[in-house]
């Protein structure tokens, strides 16, 4: 380990804050984080997004689920300072004109929530999906989204909404 790493890491462990700069949604941001604390943390209580939802804090559920680097990654175990110069984008990001994307039609649509809770992590997930597959399969939606819990519905109304959105 350079002496550079260990001054970083012991610093890190006496629970200092790091400056974190990183593109947000289009746009670029600057901000002091606690070394431990979550990204979703950060989105959630120091920059006012609230729809990144921290429902287990475990990676388990997916209610928190955004993109770093066009990823879905789980931010609740996402340390926040380890961002830097990376690009994130939460659902608030998912539609930069305003206007929905299809993907946001189709669930709307479709029925595809209930609570709503878990439904920002799970459109999160299938945008991913959908970026990276335009024509998925009933089986590479399941498994995009089997990362993602929801307690309120089968998942039947979810699946078609991504099933919609493609088409």
């Amino acid at each position: 380990m350079t002496e550079t790493a260990a001054i970083s890491n012991a610093s890190m462990i006496a629970g200092d804050t790091v400056l974190v700069q990183f593109n947000l949604n289009g746009k670029d941001v600057t901000v002091e984080v606690q070394a431990f604390s979550s990204l979703a943390e950060v989105l959630r209580e120091r920059l006012q997004l609230t729809g990144t939802k921290i429902g287990c804090g475990s990676a388990e559920c997916g209610a928190c689920t955004v993109h770093l680097d066009g990823v879905a990654v789980p931010a609740c175990v996402t340390l926040a300072a380890t961002i830097d110069g990376r690009s994130i984008t939460t659902i608030e990001g998912l539609s930069p004109d305003g206007e929905p994307t299809a993907l946001q039609r189709a669930f709307l649509e479709g029925g595809a929530f209930q609570c709503g809770f878990c439904t920002a992590g799970m459109m999160m997930s299938a945008a991913a999906l959908l970026q990276r597959n335009s024509c998925p399969s009933d089986q590479d939606i399941k498994m995009a989204l089997q990362g993602n819990i929801c307690r309120c519905t089968g998942y039947v109304q979810i699946i078609e909404a991504v099933r919609k959105a493609c088409r």
